[in-house]
């Protein structure tokens, strides 16, 4: 039933938000002369998958975890398109391709051990990740692996279909905050 809704809303987001994306898009090609970022990230079961994101750092930046990356990567544009969550619009491809949910734990990058291993014995990658959820709506990210794969499980475990439409309102409603940055 979710992954319905997921493909429902991805697909009519997209289509209603397409001229924005686009304006995004042109603006974030000034800015870094890429607008687009795409990271191979962990899916469910392990899987690796494209993640898409509008970019907000220089181009030449490593890939790291985002609380791993310098506070000097992210450019002027990036900086206001992580505060209003824009940057995460292009995710909705990946929603409506299934390799992500509109709900679920946020895919992790695959040098992120730890985080791997806390989700592993969690049973956290028998799902699909998601774009928001109990974590991100509570300011919890990737720099502590134990707490958000403990977060991640619970979530995954109890989630319904009230529980995915409050997710989805209260993230778009402005409450919680991506992966913190480096200072």
């Amino acid at each position: 039933m979710i992954r319905f809704f997921d493909f429902i809303f991805s697909f009519f987001g997209l289509l209603i938000l397409s001229p924005f994306i686009v304006i995004l898009w042109v603006i974030g090609f000034f800015d870094t002369g890429s607008p687009i970022f795409a990271q191979e990230r962990v899916g469910k079961n392990k899987q690796p998958f494209k993640l898409f994101k509008f970019r907000s750092m220089h181009v030449n930046t490593k890939s790291v975890a985002t609380h791993l990356a310098s506070q000097a990567s992210v450019t002027k544009w990036g900086s206001f398109l992580r505060k209003s969550k824009l940057d995460e619009l292009p995710q909705l491809f990946n929603v409506l391709f299934g390799d992500m949910s509109l709900v679920g734990p946020r895919p992790n990058l695959f040098n992120q051990q730890d985080l791997i291993e806390e989700r592993d014995k969690r049973g956290v990658y028998k799902v699909v990740p998601g774009i928001t959820g109990e974590a991100q709506i509570n300011k919890i990210d990737m720099s502590t692996p134990k707490l958000l794969a403990e977060t991640d499980a619970v979530m995954t475990q109890n989630l319904t279909f009230k529980k995915y439409i409050y997710y989805i309102v209260v993230t778009v409603l402005g409450k919680g905050s991506g992966d913190r940055i480096k200072q």
